[in-house]
């Protein structure tokens, strides 16, 4: 795959920075897209170290017009597209009486259509290359609770969209699926553990323990446990794996 050629979305950190410089062990080129450029940086910097040459493109998914910027510049650059992994995106984490449209379209702009606008806007370039797609849904899409109802419902949503992209990719030769992650350690649920202990009156290092618990898993996963599973995905070993949604969750939803 050394001559191949990435996009990564979320590539500012937790996932989508793990991911990013997981593949640069594998291609040639990296396109990191994010939000913050100065973090993107940060990304670049390891990519560039792991082997690969990264270009960053800051764009905000949510706009309709950033999708074709981002594979606009990726070919003017590169000249293919081999692989795009969908990882950007947060969504609001408020109980389902409380959340306004305004935050619930929010959060289904980043993940979900800023993630369907892109792959489609790469199609071309993917059916060209016999490529890969990878969007990242979570485990909240089999086990939705009302605090967690939009999350949820995005999730399950990318799972869908993922296999109705599947069912295409098999006329076209493209590979797709999506992953499932569970409680990984990054920015973002340090967030969520900071307001969940303040709620609960408890120090972080209790929320964090309190979790833990209240889940029935042994550890919170890592960003590169998840780039290692999104590595395989798009690997030659996993090829005839397509339209399916892995779980890696370190067994919080018990569900079969």
């Amino acid at each position: 795959m050394k001559n191949r050629i990435a996009i990564v979305t979320g590539a500012s950190a937790g996932i989508g920075a793990a991911t990013a410089v997981r593949l640069a062990k594998d291609f040639a080129g990296l396109v990191l897209i994010a939000r913050r450029e100065e973090e993107l940086k940060i990304t670049a910097e390891a990519v560039k170290a792991a082997g690969a040459e990264p270009l960053i493109i800051q764009a905000d998914l949510r706009r309709a017009a950033a999708a074709e910027q981002v594979v606009d510049k990726t070919i003017e650059r590169f000249r293919q597209i081999d692989a795009v992994i969908n990882i950007a995106g947060a969504v609001p984490q408020i109980h389902l009486f409380e959340m306004t449209d305004e935050q619930w379209n929010d959060g289904a702009e980043m993940k979900l259509h800023g993630a369907r606008r892109l792959t489609i806007k790469a199609w071309p370039y993917l059916k060209a290359s016999k490529g890969s797609v990878v969007l990242t849904s979570g485990n909240s899409a089999e086990a939705p609770k009302p605090g967690f109802a939009a999350v949820a419902t995005i999730n399950a949503a990318i799972v869908a969209l993922a296999k109705a992209f599947a069912e295409q990719g098999i006329i076209d030769g493209v590979q797709v699926n999506s992953i499932l992650p569970g409680p990984v350690m990054s920015n973002r649920r340090i967030s969520f553990l900071k307001k969940w202990s303040e709620a609960n009156q408890i120090s972080l290092d209790e929320a964090k323990a309190k979790f833990l618990v209240e889940a029935h898993i042994e550890r919170y996963g890592e960003p590169e446990e998840i780039a290692e599973l999104v590595a395989f995905l798009i690997s030659p070993a996993a090829k005839w794996m397509t339209g399916t949604a892995v779980r890696m969750d370190g067994g919080e939803v018990k569900g079969i």
